[in-house]
């Protein structure tokens, strides 16, 4: 079940601040990638292009988290864990390699944790 962002939650994902998504490998080990997110509601949206780790991993695997630093203090930070659903929408955000597909994800936050939670 989805749940609503605190105000220290929605001032991190609001901020210019990293994120970073956790996601499994085959194997059972994390995967990470550090990247930007937005949102929707209450939902996170982010980018990646088909076939990369992080793609694949979520193929197989829908459950990730997703850590927001604060850029200006990095003790100050929410982990959000969810289930995700694909969109491809056809338009590149920013330059991707010849023939890649980009694709939109949208997370639905269940848990949150951290000090801005």
């Amino acid at each position: 079940m989805a749940i609503s962002f605190s105000e220290a939650t929605l001032k991190l994902l609001e901020g210019r601040n990293y994120a970073v998504l956790a996601t499994v490998n085959p194997d059972g080990s994390p995967q990470t990638s550090a990247m930007w997110v937005g949102r929707d509601g209450d939902d996170l949206f982010f980018s990646t292009v088909e076939g990369r780790v992080k793609h694949r991993n979520m193929l197989r695997d829908p459950r990730v988290s997703v850590t927001v630093l604060d850029s200006a203090d990095p003790e100050n930070y929410v982990e959000l864990r969810g289930r995700l659903s694909w969109k491809y929408d056809g338009k590149d955000p920013d330059p991707d390699r010849p023939g890649a597909v980009r694709v939109v994800v949208r997370m639905t936050v269940e848990k949150a944790s951290g000090y801005a939670a």
